[in-house]
């Protein structure tokens, strides 16, 4: 029998890539987002079992578990990719997006590892790979929410994969950099916007190279070796100083 993978935001970008490269390695599918017609559309061109869940995960995380039971399936691997952004100065921002945002980035994230995770203990096998962001590893002015989620994320997900070790679940963060998807409309910026950094990759590189640190057991990646060494060295950096760069950096043009 096929082990099953559950993808969530998989109606487009690097969830829609995680779906298709799990699916080619021979795992049934559970696609997880809210626009139905595209996850249609994705699993018809799919090869292997699939399955369309419509779900809003910022307010309905907590009826995932059922639905996933109600179709007769567990889940293997979960890949808790769902997430967006916002870009502005926070004081003009909306409050109630803001907080949508906390909830699907951290809250939705965290109920489903709760969720699944204990059925994979009692297999002694299985995995989640949660999609954060290079954005969590340093404060970010005008994106101070959403950077500061993807922070929650890493910590979160570190610590779950030292809980977890020696169990046969595996945990892996993905921190990609610039990439191409429809972030850049959602958080209302120019459709080429990328992040000001250089190491821009495609949505399906992610998407292979964290599948490849998943099964290597690795912890933490940072797909592309561009935007990784990037971020090595500019790790190195006092806080004051990297945040006086990224305020200039990010600061909007208006």
């Amino acid at each position: 029998m096929s082990e099953v993978a559950l993808v969530t935001g998989a109606s487009s970008g690097i969830g829609a890539e995680f779906a298709k490269q799990l699916s080619a390695e021979g795992y049934e599918v559970i696609l997880l987002a809210r626009r139905a017609e595209r996850m249609q559309a994705l699993a018809s061109q799919l090869p292997g079992s699939s399955h369309v869940i419509a779900c809003d995960l910022a307010n309905e995380a907590a009826s995932v578990a059922g639905k996933v039971a109600d179709a007769g399936l567990q889940v293997d691997v979960l890949v808790n990719n769902a997430g967006f952004g916002t870009h502005g100065r926070f004081v003009e921002m909306d409050a109630a997006r803001e907080a949508e945002e906390v909830r699907l980035n951290c809250e939705a994230l965290v109920t489903l590892t709760h969720a699944f995770v204990p059925g994979m203990l009692e297999r002694g096998r299985g995995g989640v790979i949660n999609v954060a962001s290079t954005a969590g590893m340093q404060p970010l002015p005008y994106e101070a929410v959403y950077a500061a989620t993807k922070a929650f994320a890493r910590s979160f997900t570190d610590a779950l994969a030292m809980e977890l070790r020696g169990t046969g679940v595996r945990v892996l963060c993905v921190n990609p950099g610039p990439v191409q998807t429809e972030f850049q409309q959602v958080a209302e910026l120019p459709a080429d916007w990328l992040p000001p950094v250089p190491g821009k990759i495609s949505a399906e590189q992610v998407a292979r190279e964290s599948l490849a640190a998943f099964k290597r057991g690795q912890r933490s990646v940072i797909p592309g070796a561009v935007i990784r060494w990037f971020i090595r060295g500019s790790s190195i950096g006092p806080l004051p100083l990297k945040l006086r760069v990224a305020e200039r950096m990010y600061r909007p043009s208006r």
